[in-house]
């Protein structure tokens, strides 16, 4: 089956780190760009990050940028965010997306699979 499965959100302390995975199944991520997402009630939906599998050119938005890294593992076909500095303000359920373009955008559109979301807290 093709799908996208994050993992590793919780809850975590403001200042404190997280890694969030997520691991494709059904396909390879070689062929892709994957974005991690995230969204919290009443706001639309946030691009934090972007990798592209091939040629692992990466993209950050501002507000997470100096304070959150994407990685991918090849092998185990999975896609890491690494979070340091968490801040309230980063609190969301946070999604990965696969892309076909080879460059990939911030922006929602053109991402055709969407994994199930895993929230991240960031509270003391």
């Amino acid at each position: 089956q093709l799908q996208l499965v994050e993992s590793g959100g919780g809850l975590v302390k403001p200042g404190g780190s997280l890694t969030l995975a997520c691991e494709a199944t059904g396909f390879t991520l070689t062929y892709y760009s994957v974005g991690w997402f995230r969204q919290t009630p009443g706001k639309e939906r946030e691009g934090v990050s972007c990798v592209n599998l091939s040629s692992h050119v990466t993209t950050y938005a501002d507000s997470v940028k100096d304070r959150f890294t994407i990685s991918r593992d090849v092998p185990r076909n999975t896609v890491y965010l690494h979070m340091n500095s968490l801040k309230p303000e980063d609190t969301a359920v946070y999604y990965c997306a696969r892309s076909p373009k080879f460059t990939c955008e911030l922006g929602p559109e053109g991402y055709d699979y969407w994994g199930q979301g895993t929230p991240v807290t960031v509270s003391s």
